[in-house]
């Protein structure tokens, strides 16, 4: 029985400026290893996915080609692709580089975390729901804030979510949302995350998969530490 042809978009191409470091937050060492490495390595090691779309910031192709799949013989890379200025400009870049049929990952480098469970997980749901993101339910009480900081609104922590990646979408579906968003620059306003593409250009409810606690995103340099102990803690 044949399955559908399953895509990962690695998206490596941002500044990371709240790390504070010269080097881009991706291809900074956790380990002794890129964390642009580890989602790579699992995307690569997932038998669902079956090809993998890089893409990268002005000037580091090669830099990812030698240095991080070369050097640890990462499969399934089938294109590299210089990414936009912003987010959403570069999974469009990325889109417009696979063919329309199957199911797209679309996922941030530096989440090292992804797994296997993560990725089964969302290729379930996406074949039902046809649009999924990971994400977790917040530990925490979330305040609606106003211009000035104070809080007018405090939504049921049951209903508030913590959005991860990947973000899973039927090919055609993200396709078709990204290049009517393309079209018009006022569409691009606001837009944070592939899930709002779908729902403002496709009106198209999105599915949200339990991803993990532990998928986190490397941001701020408190994120390298815990990290580190995510990582040894594996080991």
């Amino acid at each position: 029985m044949n399955r559908e042809k399953c895509t990962a978009v690695v998206l490596a191409a941002g500044k990371g400026s709240r790390m504070g470091t010269k080097i881009q937050k991706q291809y900074l060492e956790i380990c002794g290893k890129p964390v642009l490495y580890y989602s790579l390595a699992a995307f690569a090691a997932s038998p669902i996915i079956d090809e993998i779309v890089l893409v990268t910031g002005e000037g580091k192709t090669d830099y990812c080609r030698k240095n991080i799949i070369e050097a640890y013989g990462i499969t399934k890379v089938n294109k590299i692709v210089v990414g936009g200025k912003e987010r959403y400009e570069s999974v469009y870049k990325a889109l417009r580089e696979i063919e329309p049929e199957g199911y797209v990952f679309i996922h941030d480098g530096a989440r090292p975390f992804v797994d296997e469970s993560i990725i089964e997980r969302t290729y379930q749901a996406v074949k039902e729901y046809r649009a999924c993101v990971a994400g977790m339910p917040s530990k925490d009480t979330v305040k609606i804030v106003d211009e000035n900081d104070f809080a007018v609104n405090t939504p049921e922590r049951r209903f508030v979510w913590c959005i991860q990646t990947p973000q899973v979408f039927e090919t055609a579906l993200i396709r078709h949302a990204y290049f009517k968003l393309m079209e018009n620059e006022e569409n691009e306003i606001g837009i944070t995350d592939d899930a709002m593409v779908v729902e403002r250009m496709e009106n198209c409810a999105v599915k949200l998969v339990e991803g993990s606690y532990e998928n986190i995103k490397i941001t701020t340099p408190e994120d390298l530490i815990l990290a580190e102990s995510l990582i040894k803690k594996r080991n």
